[in-house]
């Protein structure tokens, strides 16, 4: 059997040279670039062998941690077609074990498993430095290899069961780019620190954290014992090996579940009403707020923006703490920069309607009512995110009396946000992610005036809150009491360019119809 399923890893192999020419010249490509990548690293790997025990240690740990993290998750990220997936073998009669078994030495034969296969070989010639290193080390690459390629059958195999499905697939994307951006003040922290003065310590301590954990162990049981610590080595080898035998269990029992249970189908979902449209009056603007309230809640396209808000204020706080602003200063920012990049979210809605907007269109619809019953969610969300989002800001800043400036400024620049998007959003749409689409893929065109739209937007919101900023450092800076003057000037800019945008909006959207109708069907 396990003859059998070697052959066919291999037939499949040997299939994937059998295709179009630009398709063959694409894998010749990425195999003269993985082949150059492994020339890389491997050089790397025996430059290392006259590298000190410690700082070979240490960049082995972090570098292999990465490694095997990349195994665990490229998998659930990327969604890989699986052409060994055990439901493929559920007529055949194997038993599960040694179908487990077979699958996972047929997995042995492929790039990937190749790759970390050589490079963990190349490990030995680093940590051959003795003969209990080269021992532990020849130990340690087997480990790596089979917990690598466990941990990506693993993965493969949750994500052709989890992710069947195009929402579930969407709703992985979002993760993965979540992922990437809190990453951001990491790289930013990491920047930070003085290489050249602290670069050594600073690696070896997260080197140290690292080699107790499952995505690290394995890699740092020889260099412990070139160091000399053979007690930490022999332990990190007992964790290593626990890590590889509790991947081959979960493999083990995937199997088995995959062999009796069928490929995932798109659910079918009854409805027992009409959602949001039974809530709402039966008034143009009120039915295109509920429709506009259910994408707000479901299409993937929405859901990006919202995810993605709450996490850029973080990206900012992190590079002030660094310098050494205060905890207590920057408690003020996150909540105005929420309130700013909410209500510029608004700026393309339109676009991203395609060629449904006809509808409003030709059946009449007043462009105030399209405009209202649009911006009606992201009212729904910002209104309480500003009041609650205010108390918690000044409850970490400590001072109460600011509470009506951090009112008014997150109110202007919401507002101001909001109206402004009314207008843009009519005025100067752009090509948006089509229904359906990736939220991440962004058609291009030429003669658009994307960037200048959201550029527009985003100036525009500060204009408009800049008398509530400049009332507000007074108040920070000379006198307590030009807070509530900050709050009136806000409360009444944002109010000004609400009503302002809706109106120019409107009237935009009732004059453009032709316009707007030849820029969805050609975009």
């Amino acid at each position: 059997m396990v003859a059998q399923l070697l052959g066919l890893r291999l037939q499949l192999l040997a299939n994937g040279f059998r295709r179009s020419a630009w398709q063959l010249l694409g894998i010749v490509f990425l195999t003269v670039v993985g082949v150059g990548l492994i020339l890389l690293v491997g050089n790397g790997l025996i430059a290392l062998q006259s590298a000190a025990d410690e700082f070979a240690r240490n960049l082995l740990v972090l570098a292999g941690s990465f490694v095997v993290l990349g195994y665990v998750l490229l998998p659930l990220v990327l969604g890989v077609d699986d052409d060994m997936d055990p439901r493929r073998f559920a007529l055949v009669g194997f038993p599960a074990r040694r179908l487990s078994i077979g699958l996972l030495l047929a997995a042995l034969v492929s790039v990937p498993s190749l790759v970390i296969g050589i490079l963990s070989a190349l490990t030995v010639v680093t940590w051959w430095r003795g003969p209990l290193p080269a021992v532990l080390a020849v130990l340690s690459a087997v480990i790596a290899v089979a917990t690598c390629v466990l941990a990506a059958r693993v993965t493969t195999a949750l994500a052709s069961l989890l992710l069947a499905t195009r929402r579930s697939r969407e709703l992985t994307g979002v993760i993965g780019t979540l992922v990437l951006v809190l990453l951001a003040p990491a790289v930013i922290l990491l920047s930070s620190v003085d290489w050249t003065r602290d670069g050594l310590a600073v690696l070896g301590d997260a080197a140290d954290v690292v080699s107790w954990t499952p995505f690290g162990a394995v890699w740092s049981v020889p260099g412990d014992a070139a160091m000399g610590d053979v007690g930490s080595a022999l332990l990190k080898l007992v964790i290593a090996a626990a890590t590889a035998a509790l991947v081959w269990l979960v493999w083990d029992r995937l199997v088995a579940h995959m062999l009796v249970t069928p490929e995932r189908e798109q659910p079918v979902k009854t409805y027992g009403g009409m959602g949001w449209f039974d809530v709402m009056p039966a008034r143009p603007a009120a039915i295109i707020a509920a429709r506009s309230i259910s994408y707000w809640g479901r299409d993937p396209r929405y859901l990006v923006s919202i995810l993605i808000i709450p996490v850029v204020p973080l990206i900012m706080i992190l590079p002030f703490l660094i310098i050494g602003v205060p905890m207590q200063t920057l408690a003020l920012l996150p909540l105005p920069v929420m309130a700013l990049f909410l209500g510029w979210s608004l700026h393309n809605d339109l676009a991203f309607d395609s060629t449904a907007i006809w509808l409003h269109v030709v059946s009449g619809v007043k462009g105030y009512a399209d405009r209202m019953g649009r911006m009606f969610p992201v009212l729904l969300i910002g209104i309480p995110l500003i009041i609650i989002g205010s108390m918690i800001s000044i409850l970490f800043h400590g001072d109460w009396a600011v509470l009506p400036a951090m009112l008014g400024v997150s109110s202007a620049l919401f507002l101001g946000g909001v109206g402004l998007s009314s207008y843009l959003s009519a005025r100067l749409p752009y090509p948006a992610a089509l229904p359906g689409d990736s939220p991440f893929q962004q058609p291009q065109a030429s003669g658009t005036l994307g960037g200048f739209a959201q550029s527009l937007g985003l100036a525009g919101s500060l204009l408009v809150a800049a008398p509530a900023l400049y009332f507000a450092w007074l108040g920070l800076t000379d006198d307590p009491s030009w807070h509530l003057t900050a709050l009136v000037a806000g409360l009444g800019a944002g109010v000004i360019a609400l009503v302002l945008g809706v109106w120019g909006g409107g009237r935009v959207f009732d004059h453009r119809g032709p316009e707007i109708m030849e820029f969805a069907l050609s975009h």
